[in-house]
């Protein structure tokens, strides 16, 4: 009987054991996947923390530990460090823009002022010629004075009280053609009525009766009475011609040229008429 039970009690235990061998194992929990990770990770992380305390160690820094966000201060560091680069280039651009401009602006002024100073100059050349030529208009009519005392020439009618009467009949007188008449004429009104609005066109009237007759020296001496200013007229143009043509008379070519060079730039709108003898003028004086 025990051996009965001894046989029984040795079956159910292999059978039991069979059992146990046949049962599948379960599989392994995902977990510990995920904490032999992090494990690694933290041992990671203490190497690397000892490695920084063992190098302070030996060279005797000390550790600084810094927080994590320290890599995205110095991307932002950096990016505002490009910027400000950015800015300065451009900044050094407009600054180099500037300076060209200025420097451009300062020779065009310096060019100017030579302009104008060359202006003056040859203004004030003509000017010293003009009052020399009216010195001696002014001797001619002394020296006409003298001779109409001595009764050669009779003296001038009194003029008309009205200044655009006056005007009138000396303007008559020239269209006639009677150019000694005119002459006297105007010349009466340039003096009787010297601050007229119509005395600086009496002046050129009184010029084209001297150049008519050849008298090139009273000619220019009115002719500058009359431009004197630079009037904007319609005479003005002509007068200017008639003065340098009367100084290419005179053989005073340099003034001549210079006069030309004045109705250029004064009368830049000028007649075709006018234009093309100041032309001829011009190679008449041997103009450069």
């Amino acid at each position: 009987m025990k051996l009965k039970s001894a046989l029984l009690a040795v079956l159910f235990a292999s059978a039991s054991a069979v059992a146990v061998a046949q049962t599948p194992l379960p599989a392994a929990d995902p977990l510990d996947d995920r904490s032999a990770k992090r494990v690694e990770r933290m041992e990671k992380v203490v190497r690397e923390l000892r490695a920084i305390v063992f190098q302070g160690r030996d060279t005797g820094k000390p550790v600084v530990v810094q927080p994590a966000e320290t890599d995205a201060q110095i991307a932002a560091l950096n990016d505002r460090v490009t910027d400000l680069e950015q800015t300065l280039t451009k900044l050094n651009g407009q600054n180099e823009t500037v300076t060209f401009e200025l420097n451009k602006a300062n020779k065009a002024a310096a060019d100017q002022k030579a302009r104008a100073d060359a202006l003056e100059q040859r203004l004030a050349a003509i000017e010293k010629t003009l009052t020399d030529l009216q010195a001696a208009a002014a001797n001619g009519q002394m020296a006409a004075g003298a001779q109409a005392t001595d009764g050669a020439v009779p003296p001038p009618p009194p003029p008309p009280a009205d200044p655009a009467v006056a005007f009138k009949q000396a303007r008559q007188m020239l269209l006639d053609g009677d150019y000694a008449a005119a002459e006297q004429a105007f010349s009466a009104y340039v003096t009787n009525y010297p601050d007229n609005a119509k005395t600086p066109e009496a002046r050129y009237w009184l010029g084209e009766t001297l150049f008519v007759r050849e008298a090139y020296t009273d000619a220019a001496a009115a002719y500058i009475g009359a431009i004197r200013g630079w009037p904007q007229t319609t005479w003005g143009p002509d007068a200017t011609l008639k003065l340098a043509r009367s100084m290419v008379a005179l053989k005073k070519t340099t003034e001549a040229c210079r006069t030309l060079d004045e109705l250029a730039k004064r009368y830049p709108k000028a007649p075709a008429q006018v234009n093309s003898r100041a032309a001829s003028t011009r190679v008449a004086a041997k103009c450069s």
